[in-house]
């Protein structure tokens, strides 16, 4: 489904536990469709993963950065993060710029970035929305310092940054989207955190969520971490959604879509 309203995205950011392996360059896809309309289920996991490795030279804290399925993880050291969050090779995978554009967002979209990291989705929509709004949204103060200055440094003047905490995102609306990358599974209480996100949204404000799928990958964290989608839809429409669409062009994750009502096509 498209999203074509003004898009305020909660950009959970890429946590550590990605810090695994990256994998081989994939080729290159086709122009990314926007968000299909919900139909099917996603296929059905594969069995049993194995934890991904952590590269030698980056940080390793214990349980691949995890106290995962929390959001009381740390991340207190932004330029370390940053070697890991924004290496190159993540796009590989990512697919940042076929995310964005599946999402279809409006110029002046306004984007909230929960739990944004480093910024790296952050200064991507902020390019995507030049006439809207981007809040990068995280725990930890210091990233968010580290954002702070990476906008200025990119001259990217609608970005701001808010200082969230385990229970809320501390943003207030109208949200139009919130985007979730590779963060949903730190979350702890899940279901009560989006059904606060849900009050902020804007009438067709959306949840897109952008996660590990279950299976031997070489990146991402543990399998035992994960959230599987079929687990992630029951828990939004547990908060109050609906499941509006899906993505499957990327090579190791799921893209879920939700809102409190769905878009036509």
């Amino acid at each position: 489904m498209l999203l074509k309203r003004i898009a305020v995205a909660l950009l959970v950011g890429l946590p550590a536990c990605t810090q695994g392996a990256l994998p081989a360059a994939t080729p290159p896809a086709a122009t990314p469709p926007a968000l299909a309309p919900h139909a099917a289920a996603q296929p059905a996991a594969s069995a049993a993963a194995a934890p991904a490795t952590a590269d030698a030279g980056s940080p390793s804290p214990p349980e691949h950065s995890h106290v995962c399925g929390s959001a009381h993880h740390r991340f207190k050291n932004a330029a370390k993060w940053a070697k890991i969050f924004d290496d190159p090779s993540r796009d590989e995978w990512q697919k940042p710029a076929a995310v964005i554009q599946a999402l279809a967002l409006s110029p002046d979209a306004r984007v909230v970035d929960i739990g944004a990291g480093t910024g790296y989705f952050t200064v991507r929509l902020a390019r995507a929305v030049p006439r809207g709004k981007v809040v990068a949204v995280d725990i930890e103060p210091t990233l968010l310092q580290y954002i702070d200055h990476r906008a200025q440094k990119e001259h990217l003047g609608n970005v701001s940054t808010a200082l969230g905490n385990a229970k809320s995102p501390n943003v207030k609306g109208p949200i139009d989207l919130a985007l979730v990358v590779d963060t949903y599974h730190h979350i702890e209480d899940r279901p009560a955190y989006f059904h606060g996100v849900l009050h902020e949204l804007s009438p067709h404000g959306r949840v897109v969520i952008v996660d590990f799928r279950m299976g031997k990958l070489p990146v991402g964290p543990p399998e035992k971490y994960r959230i599987p989608p079929e687990q992630t839809t029951r828990e939004m429409k547990q908060a109050g959604y609906k499941k509006c669409g899906s993505y499957d062009k990327l090579p190791y994750q799921y893209v879920l879509e939700f809102g409190l009502r769905c878009q036509a096509g």
